[in-house]
């Protein structure tokens, strides 16, 4: 218990120094559902009053913190990293030993730490997936159909490639499809309630549903196939600590479950490539799979099969390692986070001007914005990808919106709102998505002055 109790308190220890070294950074995948937090927290509600394209459990994982960025945020995203680690030390010690466990979490939180830092750091909905999707296996390897069904069942409540843990769950246990759909059903039902009540249930079907399947339809990639390929290599080079050993777990294993290891890797691979694109975020998905069989090949390899998957860890640790040392020293110069520092300027600049009640709109996709400023939306969107029907995934550099007529018709609805400021974080980076570009918003925005400019932000002023 006390060796339990130094393991697990160091990686508590770990997991909350990494991420208190970010603490004056957000990141793309957190801002959205931490603007949410905020709007739900100030007593609007989700899908009703303000647009919102992910799940609901999102933004509630956000509430936790008390939707304030910064160190609290942090913290929470270092007990989550903590938690999948303690969920799959409980899974590979079960199927196999406490040696294993270890193994397990430890490779869990290395790679929790040591992996893209706009994946690892924000607690996106493929990240916030992870503690569901670990719980659900564990439980089915328990024989507790039911209650690994309640699991996946909040994975999807968390991400709609949720349905994949419950079809991995199916795979190692086929015969408990009853009591694993009835599971699945339960916190769904729950959800789909709590938002009928509310008035939510239409406008989360057409904000998460709707606009999520168009989303999906249109890649913006040109060649999906290679993309996928490289991205695939790219991603499985990069883990290949995991790789080496899970291939010798696999090529040892003599317990007749290789298909249903197989099938739990082929239906996570599959969530990664819907929609073609290949974020690094989307790989999350195989992490359990590969984590729990690389643990187990870990542990049953010879010195030099060790020697070569430390080897191969060192390759992350050392491209992602010395960026930590970097922001807890202060020097946040990479180009990754120059958009979370403009957008710090620019809300710099309207807390100065703003007056208590004054609200906000914002264009582009920066919705940390509302998060700095300390403002509420003054519409319905907290983003510009309603407006112009460009997906945040591409409208930097394309402007070809995937649905017209449904940005047409909310820039109709946006010209009835009064917002008090504009802050325009999107023309800078293509001025054929800057606000001013819109030929049925410039009549609407002629009740508007231009105030002042950050270095990618325009800042624009109601005149009454």
């Amino acid at each position: 218990m006390k060796r339990k109790a130094l393991f697990f308190g160091a990686l508590a220890l770990i997991l909350t120094a990494s991420r208190l070294c970010h603490s004056e950074v957000l990141w793309a995948e957190e801002n959205l559902p931490l603007a949410a937090a905020l709007h739900v927290k100030g007593g609007l509600t989700l899908y009703r009053d303000f647009w919102f394209d992910k799940p609901p459990l999102l933004p509630a994982f956000y509430m936790l913190a008390g939707a304030i960025d910064g160190v609290p945020l942090r913290i929470l995203g270092a007990a989550h990293a903590l938690a999948v680690c303690i969920l799959i030390f409980a899974a590979a010690r079960l199927r196999w030993s406490e040696r294993e466990g270890y193994q397990a979490a430890a490779a869990m939180a290395f790679f929790l730490t040591f992996d893209t830092h706009s994946s690892a750091i924000p607690v996106a909905a493929d990240a916030l997936m992870l503690a569901p999707h670990v719980a659900a296996m564990l439980l089915t390897w328990k024989r507790m159909p039911f209650a690994a069904g309640l699991a996946a069942g909040t994975a999807f409540l968390c991400n709609s490639k949720g349905i994949f843990v419950a079809a991995a769950c199916l795979i190692w246990n086929w015969r408990a499809f009853p009591a694993l759909a009835g599971g699945f059903a339960i916190p769904n039902i729950v959800a789909l309630a709590h938002l009928w009540s509310h008035g939510a249930l239409l406008p989360y079907y057409d904000q998460v549903w709707k606009w999520g399947r168009i989303y999906a339809g249109v890649t913006f990639v040109a060649e999906p196939w290679k993309n996928g390929a490289i991205r695939s290599a790219n991603w499985l080079g990069f883990h290949a600590a995991l790789v080496l050993a899970a291939a010798w777990f696999w090529l040892r294993d003599r317990t007749g479950d290789g298909m249903k290891w197989a099938g739990w890797v082929a239906v996570s691979m599959i969530a990664v490539g819907l929609g073609w694109r290949f974020f690094p975020r989307y790989f999350y998905q195989l992490l359990p799979v590969l984590t729990l069989a690389g643990a187990r090949g870990f542990t049953i390899a010879g010195p030099r099969l060790r020697a070569a998957i430390l080897l191969a860890a060192l390759v992350p640790m050392v491209r992602f390692g010395p960026r930590y040392a970097m922001l807890a020293a202060g020097e946040d110069t990479w180009a990754d986070s120059a958009m979370d520092r403009d957008s710090r300027d620019v809300s710099r600049l309207v807390r100065t001007m703003a007056q208590r009640g004054d609200t906000l709109l914002v264009w582009g996709f920066r919705p940390e914005i509302y998060v700095y400023t300390g403002l509420h939306a003054g519409t319905r969107f907290l983003d510009s990808q309603p407006l112009t029907g460009v997906p945040a995934d591409r409208h930097l550099t394309q402007s070809t919106p995937i649905a017209p007529d449904l940005a047409r018709a909310n820039r109709g609805e946006l010209t009835h709102s009064r917002p008090s400021f504009i802050v325009d974080g999107l023309g800078a980076y293509n001025p054929r998505l800057a606000i001013t570009a819109f030929e049925d918003l410039r009549p609407w925005l002629r009740n508007y002055h231009l105030a002042s400019k950050s270095g990618f932000s325009t800042i624009w002023r109601r005149d009454d």
